[in-house]
C-alpha cells in the first residue's frame, strides 16, 4: 500500500471527535425539549385515560362516534375512523345525495373529504412493522408530536433563547386541543411539517420549504394559510436580494402542488372540480360563511343561550375562551417583530377557522397549529425558573386531561 492509499488515522479520529461532539451538544439542547414534553404529554394523557374510564359513557357509544371496548379504543373513533378506512381500502370519491334531505346535510359522507398524508403513514408505518392501522396511526402521531415539540422549541427559541424554546414546547403539550396530539387525528403530522417548514423559512432553506409545504398540503386543507406565508416571505426575499433568486421562486411554485393536486384529483373523480368543497358543505355543514356562525356562537354564549347550530355547551365554552386567548396573543406576537411567514401564517390559520361554518367546538383543534402564539407567553415565562416553570407546566397538564382530551373526545364532536 502506498502512502497515498494508506488511510489518514488522525483524520478519521478527529472527524469522530467533532462528531461526538455535535451529538453531545445536541443532546444538551434537545433531550431536555423531548423530556419536558414526554412527561407532560403523558400527565395530560394518562388523566384523559383515567377519565374516559371512570365514567364509562364511551361504552355506550358506537364506535365509529367516541365508543369502544376499551378507553383507548375512543383515541381513533370519529375522524380516526375515516383515516384507518382510507388506509384500508383508499378513496371512491363521490357526491350521493341522501334521499328525500334537505336542510344542511343532502349528500353522504365520503372518505374524498380527509386528505391523503397520514392514511398513507399509517399504511405505511403498517406494511413495514406488522402493526395494525390503530397502532400505526398512533405511532405516526406520537412521533410526529415530537417532531413538532423539537421545531417549537427551534422556532421559539430564535426570539427568547433556550429557556421560552423549553417554555413553547411545553404550552404544545397542554394547549387547548393538544388531545389529539396523541390519537388517530391527523393534527401532530400537519403541525410538525408547518413548523419545520416556517424554520425552514426563517433559515432560507427554500427548497426544504417548499417540499415541507407541499407535503403539509397533502396532510390538510388549511395548508392554505401555510403557503400565502411562504409566498409572502419568498417575495419579500425576492425583493431584498438581487442574487439566488432561483430558489425562492422554486418554493413558490412547488408549494401548493400538494394541495391543489389532491384538490382537483377528487374533483376529476368527482367529475365535478369544485366537488371537495360541494362534499364539506352537504355531508359536514363545512363552509367558508365570513364568521357569520362564529358571530352567532359569541352572542349566544354571552347571553347564555344554545340555540345555535351544533351546540356542545362545555366545549363550546372551551373553544371561546381559546379565540379570545388566541385574539389577546397575535398583538403580543406582533410586538415582537417576527419574520412575515410566522404573521402571516398565524393570522390566516385564524381567519380561515373563525371565518367558516362548522362544529363551533372544533376550533379548539382548528387552532393548535397556530403555534406561533406559544412564543410571547413562551417569553414570558422564560423568567420563571425552571422548577417553578415545570410545576405550572405540570399542573396544566393534570388540568389538560380534562379540557383538552375529555371534554373534546366525549362530550363534544372532536
Amino acid at each position: 500500500m502506498t502512502p497515498i492509499d494508506r488511510p489518514d488515522v488522525g483524520s478519521f479520529v478527529r472527524a469522530e471527535v467533532v462528531r461526538g461532539a455535535n451529538l453531545r451538544r445536541a443532546a444538551r439542547h434537545y433531550v431536555p425539549v423531548l423530556a419536558m414534553y414526554g412527561a407532560l404529554k403523558l400527565i395530560g394523557f394518562s388523566v384523559f385515560m383515567y377519565l374516559l374510564d371512570s365514567a364509562g359513557d364511551f361504552r355506550k357509544k358506537d364506535p365509529r362516534f367516541g365508543g369502544g371496548a376499551h378507553a383507548w379504543d375512543v383515541l381513533a373513533s370519529w375522524d380516526g375512523w375515516w383515516y384507518q378506512q382510507i388506509a384500508a381500502h383508499g378513496y371512491d370519491p363521490a357526491l350521493v345525495r341522501v334521499p328525500g334531505a334537505t336542510g344542511l346535510i343532502t349528500l353522504e359522507g365520503n372518505s374524498a373529504a380527509f386528505f391523503p398524508l397520514y392514511p398513507a403513514m399509517m399504511r405505511l408505518v403498517s406494511n413495514g412493522t406488522g402493526l395494525g392501522l390503530y397502532g400505526s396511526g398512533l405511532l405516526v402521531s406520537v412521533l410526529a408530536s415530537f417532531v413538532a415539540a423539537l421545531g417549537i422549541y427551534a422556532v421559539t427559541a430564535r426570539f427568547g433563547g433556550r429557556r421560552a424554546g423549553l417554555a413553547a414546547a411545553g404550552l404544545w403539550a397542554v394547549w387547548p386541543g393538544s388531545g389529539t396530539e396523541w390519537s388517530g387525528y391527523s393534527e401532530s403530522l400537519y403541525i410538525a411539517l408547518a413548523v419545520w417548514t416556517c424554520h425552514a423559512v426563517m433559515s432560507d432553506r427554500w427548497l426544504t420549504a417548499g417540499v415541507l409545504t407541499f407535503a403539509a398540503g397533502l396532510g390538510r386543507p388549511t395548508a392554505v394559510a401555510l403557503i400565502a406565508a411562504l409566498t409572502v416571505a419568498a417575495l419579500r426575499a425576492l425583493h431584498h436580494r438581487q442574487e439566488d433568486v432561483a430558489r425562492p421562486i422554486a418554493a413558490i411554485l412547488i408549494a401548493p402542488l400538494g394541495l391543489f393536486g389532491y384538490l382537483l384529483w377528487v374533483g376529476d373523480r368527482m367529475g365535478d372540480l369544485g366537488g371537495y368543497f360541494k362534499l364539506q358543505k352537504g355531508a359536514w355543514a363545512h363552509t367558508f360563511d365570513f364568521g357569520k356562525q362564529t358571530l352567532d356562537v359569541f352572542t349566544s354564549l354571552a347571553v347564555g343561550r344554545s340555540d345555535y347550530l351544533f351546540p356542545c355547551p362545555v366545549e363550546d365554552l372551551i373553544g371561546a375562551m381559546t379565540v379570545l386567548l388566541g385574539l389577546l396573543l397575535i398583538p403580543l406576537l406582533i410586538r415582537l417583530r417576527p419574520p412575515a411567514v410566522l404573521t402571516v401564517y398565524t393570522v390566516l390559520t385564524f381567519a380561515l377557522v373563525l371565518g367558516s361554518q362548522q362544529i363551533f367546538g372544533n376550533v379548539s383543534r382548528y387552532l393548535l397549529p397556530a403555534f406561533p402564539l406559544f412564543i410571547p407567553l413562551a417569553v414570558r415565562l422564560r423568567t420563571l425558573g425552571l422548577p417553578l416553570l415545570c410545576a405550572l407546566l405540570g399542573i396544566t397538564a393534570v388540568a389538560s386531561g380534562s379540557y383538552a382530551g375529555y371534554v373534546l373526545f366525549e362530550l363534544g364532536v372532536p
